[in-house]
């Protein structure tokens, strides 16, 4: 029996900073073997970003690259040299997945497209991640997570307290939420392009638009607006992101018997009775009353009270809670979710593992991420047969 999901899956990662290297990450925390190929000297972007251990910068030191490079194997490559494309045809050839975020057109430049590695690997399941995908008027734009997330409307979408509204400026979402969907869509993909070649034997190119990514985990306003682009704008749902005494909770009573878990959660208050709450429609339409009510009752209760008795009538709500909180959260503690791991260079960590729990194939923290170039010796030498002194010549020459 496999000791992994994924057990025996041979991954090459050529990306940087989040999307592909989250997708790399998710594969690798099911077992997969993802050997993550970097610039030689300067490594993968996300090594300058912090937050850094200590507060002190440094390339082995980034919370953002340990965390999304955990459980992989690391080594430079230069691709801006033939031997260097060469080396990575031959990684290529023994993979299963490759996945790489460069511009549209840069890999078919190399002669590391889809078209050239598949016809050395057919069953190669090919993953490119740009922002806009390799197709249509955009697709040579380029974009950070900023531009990115705005540009799908999405931060018009989102609930703020009613005091900010109309006439406050978007904010973007935090933790670059759009590069992460962008992988996450991408393991979901490879995922299902793995159970299609087990019938087939065929791999296949996944072209991943991180705008899409985006605008999929955001079906209704879309899909509203496509189908009733003169429709009066919709005032929303009374709730969303409300303060109260310590903080703030998000509150969704969008269904009738939602709503009224909410009225009986504030005591059933008179003002709740009255027709302009009656249903769905008629709060929509009164909002801005309906809702500065219910922040004055909120900002009177603390939020672990508000999530507590809330959970008790039926109510969907939930705290927003700090990263210390979470940290220290007894559901996540119990759970395992925080796992420990060692690094040469960090340290030993605390890092989140998974979100699934699985009982004959459950994840493991088999390693910290890698430092730059750490397994060259053990992928050139042990996997490809260079020698040692072959691989001192191409350090060197500044080919890995």
């Amino acid at each position: 029996m496999a000791e992994t999901a994924l057990d025996g899956l041979k991954v090459l990662e050529y990306c940087q900073m989040i999307s592909g290297p989250y997708c790399g990450k998710l594969l690798a925390d099911m077992g997969a073997e993802v050997i993550k190929v970097e610039e030689p000297q300067l490594g993968d972007a996300a090594r300058k970003r912090g937050p850094f251990l200590d507060d002190v910068p440094h390339p082995e030191k980034s919370g953002l690259f340990l965390y999304l490079n955990t459980n992989k194997l690391g080594i430079t490559l230069n691709l801006r040299t033939t031997s260097g494309r060469q080396i990575f045809q031959r990684l290529a050839e023994q993979a299963d997945i490759l996945i790489e975020d460069r511009p549209p057109g840069e890999m078919a430049d190399l002669g590391l497209d889809y078209d050239s590695l598949s016809a050395i690997n057919p069953g190669l399941i090919f993953i490119s991640i740009t922002p806009y995908g390799q197709t249509g008027p955009y697709r040579d734009y380029k974009s950070y997570h900023l531009n990115l997330y705005h540009a799908t409307g999405l931060s018009s979408f989102v609930y703020v307290p009613r005091q900010a509204e109309p006439d406050s400026p978007p904010v973007v979402a935090g933790g670059q939420v759009g590069d992460y969907d962008g992988g996450l869509t991408a393991a979901v993909a490879a995922l299902a392009a793995l159970w299609i070649r087990l019938a087939t034997g065929e791999g296949q190119h996944i072209d991943i638009s991180k705008f899409e990514a985006l605008l999929a985990m955001e079906r209704v306003e879309i899909c509203r607006f496509a189908n009733q682009p003169d429709a009066p704008p919709w005032k929303g749902m009374v709730g969303g992101l409300v303060p109260c005494q310590d903080g703030h909770v998000v509150v969704t009573p969008a269904q009738n018997h939602q709503w009224q878990a909410l009225v009986k959660l504030m005591g059933n208050p008179a003002w709740a009775q009255e027709e302009n709450c009656r249903d769905e429609f008629a709060r929509a339409q009164h909002r801005d009353e309906i809702q500065q009510r219910l922040e004055e009752w909120m900002a009177q209760h603390p939020k672990e009270e508000i999530y507590s008795e809330g959970q008790r009538v039926g109510l969907p709500v939930g705290p927003v809670r700090t990263v210390a909180e979470i940290a220290n959260w007894q559901q996540a503690r119990q759970r395992g979710f925080f796992a420990p791991l060692d690094h040469p260079q960090a340290g030993r960590l605390e890092y989140p593992a998974a979100a699934y729990k699985m009982s004959e194939t459950p994840w493991r923290g088999e390693r910290a991420a890698p430092l730059l170039g750490e397994h060259n010796e053990q992928v050139y030498c042990c996997r490809l047969g260079y020698s040692r002194e072959e691989l001192a010549r191409m350090a060197a020459a500044g080919i890995i």
